[in-house]
């Protein structure tokens, strides 16, 4: 049965050249649509950038620009990702300059307002421009923001405040009985522990001079703009056309049996906490589910571009290719605690899998039956005892594949490709078809032995084609392609994955 599911990425602050981190995040969020889509289902994934943080401004002060010329250049960066990546978003939203934002954080601000949740105090805190938020002092280790590592500023201003208290109740209800599924359950824990402690009102705007007048303007207060995360947040209803185009957000947004949330976990309050307050405020249906993924480092540090360890998806794509990239993600990268990022890390793990695998076992399948049956493929044998194992990793991909992304354990999903791989090459060597072949030629044995060997590796291929595909789009076309036969015969297979070499440390 046909379902339909909206999965939304984070949108990156655009204050400097995208780097792989922010790659993981697309990644997984693209192969999560593109699994969906290839079991039949209705996908609308989407992606985007937020264009209205400080940090942007400050950004383009130290570059002498305007604001809108900064992001506008660097959020440019961010959309060609889908290239260099093979990403398959349908929607890419840019707040600053994308029609349907203000309209729809305008109307979003109205319904908060109508609902009482709106107040004006002034206020003095700790403000790290890094997350955009205040940090209480208790938060802070050794007096430094515990994501950035910087000291936060001391700023007081009045500003409004939005009841995010009146909703604590509720959310511990909605999140303890996965009503607003969190994952995994480490960070559900992490958010009830947060809520149960109590829940702070925050501060929904800033003063037009803190802002240098950059943001959307608070409505019917020209002297205040909208807080960044605020603004920033309402992408996943503006987009799909909350405040613009009803029929649009009705079918994505409520008629959606999944709405899904991939994030990183430094952002895990805004998107646990703040965003379903809001939509509770608002009267909207909340997400369904927030799977919050770990962070790549280098060294054992955050990757970030004032660490000078930031390595750029686009270039790294250039020199490994894009689906060697992908991999490493999907394969190495554990699905709790953080994983370093290393060119040999990425270059093993394409080589041992890709090249020495996978792309072996079809170079070798298909030379084979060049060889051995002049490019035509035998009719499958309905019985074949020694390719047991072989038949179980393929009938079991389908169903290990769908649980461990439901789960979202990407490696575990991409092992079951693996394990078709490892039984492929195991059975070649089991069964030896160049001996068979040598039979034939000298004992005149019965070419049905080898027949049905052939055959069970050319299926194996095509169904490695299959599973491999919302992974490595390009690699399982090219595997599907060179299974293909024209004229009753397949044509002379190429290399699938070249070996690589590391091209600089």
């Amino acid at each position: 049965m046909m379902a339909r599911y909206f999965i939304t990425t984070a949108i990156p602050y655009v204050n400097g050249k995208p780097h792989v981190g922010h790659a993981l995040e697309l990644v997984q969020t693209d192969v999560l649509a593109r699994h969906r889509r290839h079991q039949g289902h209705e996908v609308r994934s989407q992606t985007g950038t937020d264009d209205n943080a400080l940090k942007n401004v400050q950004g383009a002060e130290a570059e002498g620009i305007s604001p809108q010329e900064y992001v506008e250049r660097v959020a440019t960066r961010f959309a060609d990702l889908g290239q260099a990546l093979n990403l398959s978003f349908d929607d890419f939203i840019k707040t600053s300059s994308d029609p349907r934002h203000k309209p729809g954080v305008d109307k979003l601000w109205a319904a908060c307002n109508n609902s009482g949740d709106f107040y004006q105090k002034s206020y003095a805190g700790l403000y790290c421009v890094g997350c955009e938020l205040f940090w209480s002092p208790t938060e802070l280790v050794d007096g430094r923001c515990p994501e950035h590592g910087t000291v936060p500023e001391e700023v007081n201003e009045n500003n409004y405040f939005f009841r995010l208290s009146r909703y604590q109740d509720q959310l511990i209800k909605l999140i303890s009985t996965d009503e607003l599924r969190i994952e995994p359950a480490s960070r559900k824990r992490e958010v009830l522990s947060f809520i149960q402690a109590g829940l702070e009102d925050f501060s929904v705007s800033r003063s037009v001079a803190r802002a240098r007048g950059w943001g959307i303007p608070v409505p019917g207060d020209p002297s205040q703009v909208i807080y960044v995360w605020y603004d920033a947040l309402a992408n996943y209803i503006t987009a799909p056309g909350y405040g613009n185009d009803n029929a649009t957000f009705t079918h994505w947004w409520n008629g959606s049996d999944e709405r899904l949330h991939v994030i990183g976990k430094g952002i895990l309050r805004f998107h646990a906490v703040y965003w379903p307050a809001m939509l509770l405020s608002a009267g909207i249906r909340l997400p369904d589910t927030i799977f919050v993924h770990e962070y790549l480092t280098a060294s054992g540090q955050k990757i970030s571009k004032s660490a000078g360890n930031a390595e750029d998806p686009t270039d790294l794509a250039d020199e490994y290719g894009t689906d060697a990239l992908r991999w490493w993600m999907l394969r190495d990268v554990a699905r709790a605690g953080d994983t370093d990022y290393t060119a040999q890390r990425l270059v093993a793990r394409a080589n041992e899998d890709l090249a020495n695998n996978i792309g072996n076992l079809v170079n070798r399948t298909l030379s084979m039956v060049l060889r051995y049956r002049a490019g035509t493929v035998p009719p499958a044998a309905r019985d074949n005892p020694g390719a047991a194992s072989l038949r179980a990793a393929r009938s079991d991909a389908e169903g290990d594949i769908a649980q461990a992304l439901a789960a979202f354990d990407f490696r575990k999903a991409v092992e079951a490709v693996v394990r078709i791989g490892d039984e492929g090459n195991r059975y070649v060597e089991t069964t030896t078809p160049w001996a068979l072949a040598k039979n034939e030629r000298t004992a005149h044995a019965s070419p049905h032995a080898l027949d049905a060997v052939l055959a069970e590796l050319v299926h194996t291929c095509r169904d490695l084609a299959h599973h491999l595909t919302p992974f490595l789009p390009e690699s399982a076309a090219r595997i599907a392609q060179q299974c293909t036969t024209v004229d009753g015969k397949i044509a002379q297979p190429t290399p699938l994955f070249r070996r690589l070499e590391i091209t600089h440390p």
